[in-house]
């Protein structure tokens, strides 16, 4: 049995740190410039992505062939831009202009302190950041060039961690700019938020969401070999907390190869079709003898994007939450508020999915087991089962609003949950900040969908700045929101995305 990994790593990828300056100063200067440049690009070592520093730029041809070498780079996800001297900004604009990749201006200088003591006009002509920068700064806000602007020197963590967020940002655009996504049948019938223009999608974010009939799959499902069977059985029971049931010689055991078949099956129709989400519909089965539960939860936690019932727009979100959350600890789910614990003051949120919900949001080991399901009218799926750690979490929706793509975000607590013996899913238990009653009223009022992605691995910080790059709206609910606030920001900014694009 061999596997196609998805790439969901940074490995190979790689950020440009380019340094404005000019002619004028002279060819010692401009050395002096580029040796400290170098040194601050050095500074940025051993962040998630590779930030590789470039020759000075000094003259606007220059600027415009790195910016369409950038853009023609698909291991390239961003650039970061320092005016080291004065560098006048119109030397910039047919380079910004041209520029399709993510910016981020590092406003910094090359050393931490002032040697006040030997600071002549020779040291002063060096070292201009700080006015060179802003002249930067006008030319990308006269362009309206979108990019993120991180203010300090690079020695310090703060700094670090920005541009480390920024760089997760640039890697999940990147991942959804050549995102492919299968989907077997369509939404759930009459349901709504599930619904939106996958046109609009490929333009706006450039993944591409196609249909193929669920017996396509169930091809690929067959075709699975027992000696394939066997081994991945194999490994269910070194990896998981298995009901005898399903082990072999239980009662149940063909369930457990059942839905080893659709893993199988499932993830060979992914890799040859160089797929990184799915959706599914209980709905529309086929001749599938389970709906899909252990194979959906075991390709969620390896990286790719899931949707229940059809939804495309939460699997490019568990997608690019995955790619961005890529080597740190916690991971990325389809999640959905099933139900309230009212309690005054203490009120939580039991989130779940019928069986669909990653295992990368435990560090516990989850248990295999069967259940029947009331829907889909098929054969009892198998599953795991578990609760998710506790800690911070992100829960984050994507709707369509005719003229935009919406994303609402939920700043949350996982806690430590009660016990559930008679509820046989992956689930959550969380607290939203600020408090439960801000958090729903703000949900509701955005028109946020039911479905979402549960992060626990990045924060919000690096979903800004993915709506920053992707230049769509985010919405954010946290312990800074209140209820007339938020509502005055969705009338401004339905008044900004109908005027920012145009009648």
């Amino acid at each position: 049995m061999t596997r196609t990994p998805l790439n969901t790593t940074l490995d190979g990828y790689e950020v440009w740190f380019v340094t404005g300056s000019q002619s004028l100063y002279g060819e010692e200067t401009l050395r002096q410039v580029a040796a400290q440049s170098r040194a601050v690009a050095d500074g940025l070592g051993g962040l998630p992505v590779t930030v590789v520093w470039k020759p000075v730029l000094k003259d606007p041809d220059g600027i415009r062939r790195l910016a369409l070498e950038a853009n023609a780079r698909d291991d390239v996800l961003g650039m970061i831009a320092w005016m080291h001297t004065f560098s006048p900004a119109k030397m910039w604009i047919s380079g910004l202009d041209a520029l399709r990749k993510p910016l981020l201006h590092l406003h910094t200088q090359a050393d931490v302190e002032l040697p006040w003591a030997d600071i002549d006009f020779d040291f002063m002509n060096l070292n201009q950041a700080a006015h060179g920068d802003r002249e930067f700064g006008y030319i990308q806000t006269r362009l309206g060039v979108s990019r993120k602007t991180v203010v300090g020197h690079v020695s310090n963590p703060v700094v670090r961690r920005q541009i480390e967020d920024w760089q997760r940002a640039a890697a999940g655009w990147a991942a959804v700019r050549t995102l492919k996504l299968a989907r077997f049948g369509d939404n759930m019938r009459y349901v709504a938020v599930t619904e939106g223009d996958k046109t609009e999608a490929e333009l706006r974010f450039g993944v591409q969401v196609n249909t193929w009939g669920v017996n396509e799959l169930v091809e690929a499902v067959e075709a699975a070999s027992d000696v394939d069977v066997d081994a991945l059985v194999a490994e269910y029971e070194d990896l998981y907390d298995v009901a005898p049931e399903l082990r072999v010689g239980g009662a149940r055991h063909q369930s457990l190869r059942d839905g080893a078949a659709i893993e199988l099956g499932l993830r060979s129709f992914l890799e040859g079709g160089g797929f990184g989400a799915f959706t599914t519909s209980f709905e529309d089965l086929g001749a599938l003898k389970q709906l899909p539960g252990l194979a959906v939860q075991r390709l969620m936690a390896e990286g790719y994007g899931f949707g229940a019932e059809g939804d495309w727009k939460t699997a490019i979100l568990v997608r690019v939450a995955n790619v961005m959350g890529t080597g740190l600890p916690g991971g990325a789910s389809l999640m959905e508020d099933y139900t309230y614990d009212l309690v005054p003051g203490h009120e939580r949120i039991l989130g779940a999915h019928m069986l669909e919900v990653s295992p990368s949001l435990t560090t516990a080991k989850p248990r295999l087991e069967v259940h029947a399901l009331g829907i889909g009218g098929k054969e009892d799926p198998v599953r795991l089962v578990f609760t998710a750690d506790p800690g911070p979490a992100l829960v984050v929706a994507m709707s369509d609003m005719r003229d935009r793509f919406r994303l609402v975000a939920n700043v949350v607590e996982n806690v430590t949950a009660p016990d559930l013996p008679n509820l046989p899913v992956g689930r959550a238990v969380w607290k939203p900040e600020p408090d439960f009653a801000t958090s729903a009223a703000c949900w509701l009022a955005a028109g946020a969908a039911h479905h979402t992605v549960m992060t626990t691995a990045v924060g919000i910080e690096v979903f800004r700045d993915f709506a920053e790059i992707a230049k769509t709206e985010l919405l954010v609910i946290d312990e800074a929101t209140t209820v007339r606030d938020f509502q005055k920001e969705l009338r401004w900014n339905q008044a900004y995305y109908r005027l920012a694009q145009g009648f």
